[in-house]
């Protein structure tokens, strides 16, 4: 899974409990809200939304644009309704539209840690904003409610890949590492940090443990081709044609096949 769609999974996750806004009881003391402090008007709202993210899922996007929509007529103060929104369009090629989303998500719920790691991850990806994307990423970190705090840390890791940060990237992908030894988006961001440096002894280390934890049917093209240069680095030729096998089969018109049939195992 791409640290990308990991965050988009972890954030519809996540939207399965209420965020924890602040709320007063009898005693006019404040207290986290939970389901018995929505209104009728938020039910309707939540309800639309988890009938959204459903469609999201199922790539039906204008169908659940118009479920988004009415899930923020219900409770036009929904933040949650407008990040999906966002996701939305992200996936429909609407960039513009996605930010304006993300940023009203941002507005209403500027400390939700969620959106936070949604936006960042589309100044990095999509927006090719990956300096701007890591205060998201760091902020989504900072707050001790976050419930998924290892996909901003992949993203991070990710974003600080594109700016040649390698240093900085290895720290997130090793914390991420702690939580989950066997993410392969961990595995797959640290061979690439050491890949980097030229250090294919501990690239082919991670790459061995993502090839343990993962059927190789099931690798995408660029990890594929990692893969592939780091054990032609090592030497290891066996590996190496297992894994062109797979690629030639898998993505016979890919860039990395391209890559690999003219051997620019150096680019």
């Amino acid at each position: 899974m791409s640290a990308a769609l990991a965050g988009r999974v972890a954030w519809i996750l996540a939207l399965a409990l209420l965020a924890a806004c602040a709320a007063l009881d009898g005693a006019g003391q404040r207290e986290l809200k939970t389901a018995s402090d929505q209104t009728a008007a938020e039910r309707r709202a939540s309800i639309r939304l988890q009938l959204a993210i459903g469609y999201y899922q199922d790539q039906k996007y204008e169908i659940a644009l118009d479920e988004v929509k009415q899930a923020i007529a219900s409770d036009p103060n929904y933040a949650d309704a407008y990040g999906m929104r966002a996701l939305v369009y992200t996936a429909m090629g609407e960039a513009q539209l996605a930010e304006d989303n993300y940023r009203q998500a941002m507005r209403l719920a500027p400390g939700n840690p969620e959106l936070a790691n949604n936006y960042g991850s589309f100044l990095c990806q999509v927006a090719g904003k990956p300096v701007d994307a890591m205060r998201y990423f760091e902020a989504a970190l900072k707050n001790p409610r976050y419930a998924t705090p290892v996909s901003a840390l992949v993203n991070a890791g990710n974003c600080s890949l594109k700016t040649k940060q390698f240093e900085v990237a290895e720290r997130y992908f090793l914390d991420a590492l702690r939580y989950d030894p066997d993410l392969l988006a961990s595995n797959v961001g640290l061979a690439r940090v050491y890949h980097e440096r030229r250090d294919y002894t501990r690239a082919g280390f991670f790459i061995n443990r993502l090839t343990a934890v993962s059927k190789l049917d099931t690798l995408s093209a660029d990890v594929l081709w990692l893969a592939l240069r780091v054990q032609h680095k090592l030497g290891d030729r066996t590996t190496e044609a297992s894994l062109a096998a797979q690629l030639r089969r898998r993505f016979p018109g890919s860039p990395e096949f391209a890559a690999f049939e003219r051997g620019a195992f150096d680019e």
